[in-house]
């Protein structure tokens, strides 16, 4: 088990059962810097000191790949009764003008009879 540190790499596998705080501390900071998770604790001298049994090596910061936001691909708008929008434009003119229409109709109608 490797854990990062921004002052370099450390295999802490062997200290896993003699953990204070239990293996699963370790475990959760397994692959990542956990700088601030050791400083969080406040950690005695002695053991920043018993790092140095566990310490590998430096990080090459240059091989870390950079982050980047996830842009999801553009994607025509999705019309779900494949109707041009053109016709939906028309629809919404026309059908309140038809219901005007009809509705003069009737009243004329029957205002007459």
């Amino acid at each position: 088990m490797i854990f990062l540190e921004l002052s370099g790499v450390y295999d802490v596998t062997k200290f896993l059962e003699d953990h204070p705080g239990g293996d699963e501390v370790l475990l959760s900071a397994t692959g990542k810097d956990a700088t601030d998770d050791f400083e969080d604790v406040g950690h005695s001298d002695s053991a920043r000191e018993m790092m140095n049994e566990y310490y590998v090596g430096e990080i090459d910061t240059s091989t870390i790949p950079k982050k980047t936001a996830y842009k999801p691909p553009k994607q025509p708008q999705y019309n779900q009764d494949k109707t041009s929008e053109f016709i939906i434009k028309l629809l919404q003119f026309l059908v309140p003008l038809a219901i005007l229409g009809l509705a003069v109709g009737i009243r004329f109608y029957t205002k007459s009879a």
